[in-house]
């Protein structure tokens, strides 16, 4: 007798715990308490009704807008940290709540070239390999990140530089990149990479006139001993290859 007691005296108590769960009608019927709204007829009533839920619906908005920043500051920390693969996840997550932020496309960018790498022919198998195909696909995606990214905003230098150096080292296209890294050195004018990267690229479009005095200009900065030797050498390849025509 003693153990239905306790048995019974158990379920009662659970029985009382799931009745107290709230459920989306109790939920909805607390909400309608709460703002005072319950069925709107009236042109008056339905007016209040709106300025009521209107104040709702805006803190949803203002919480969702956080999450999306909270998306970015994890990807960037993640970065930070070379963990390349989950800062393309947040980033991702990030273009959810802000599709048009430029700085987004531009981490994406980054990541996905970062990311390539990761993905090289080891098996040698050729250019069909389960791995190159990955490589040009994260390629593939930075490259048109980058480019949205100029759509939003036309003059954002760091993806000019990202994209130039994508379409030269990368996809060995010198045509492509001119442009881009012209309009960089326009204004970032003792950028050494850039100059290197602008030469590569006047090299692979065989426009040598124009990448000797890159390298010139970087044997006149004097950002390294290391990037010194490396324009001049680049300049005597460049010079023998004029003189041959």
């Amino acid at each position: 007798m003693k153990r239905c007691l306790v048995l019974f005296a158990a379920f009662l108590a659970a029985f009382s715990v799931l009745s107290c769960s709230p459920t989306y009608n109790s939920i909805k019927r607390m909400q309608k308490m709460e703002e005072g709204v319950s069925n709107p007829t009236t042109k008056e009533e339905l007016e209040e009704a709106i300025k009521k839920y209107d104040a709702r619906a805006m803190d949803l908005v203002l919480t969702e807008g956080q999450i999306g920043i909270w998306y970015k500051i994890l990807g960037t920390r993640y970065q930070d940290q070379q963990m390349y693969g989950k800062a393309l996840e947040c980033f991702q997550k990030a273009l959810m709540y802000y599709p048009d932020n430029a700085n987004l496309y531009f981490y994406v960018g980054s990541c996905a070239g970062h990311l390539s790498h990761a993905f090289l022919d080891f098996e040698a198998k050729g250019a069909a390999s389960s791995n190159s195909v990955k490589k040009m696909n994260y390629l593939k995606l930075a490259e048109s990140s980058y480019l949205q990214a100029l759509k939003l905003n036309p003059n954002y230098y760091r993806v000019l530089f990202g994209l130039g150096v994508l379409y030269v080292y990368e996809f060995g296209q010198g045509d492509k990149a001119i442009p881009y890294l012209e309009k960089f050195l326009s204004v970032q004018t003792r950028d050494t990479e850039a100059m290197f990267a602008l030469a590569a690229a006047y090299y692979l479009n065989y426009e040598f006139e124009k990448a000797i005095p890159l390298y010139d200009r970087i044997i006149e900065l004097k950002p390294n001993a290391q990037k010194v030797q490396e324009a001049k050498s680049n300049k005597t390849k460049v010079l023998s290859l004029m003189y041959k025509e």
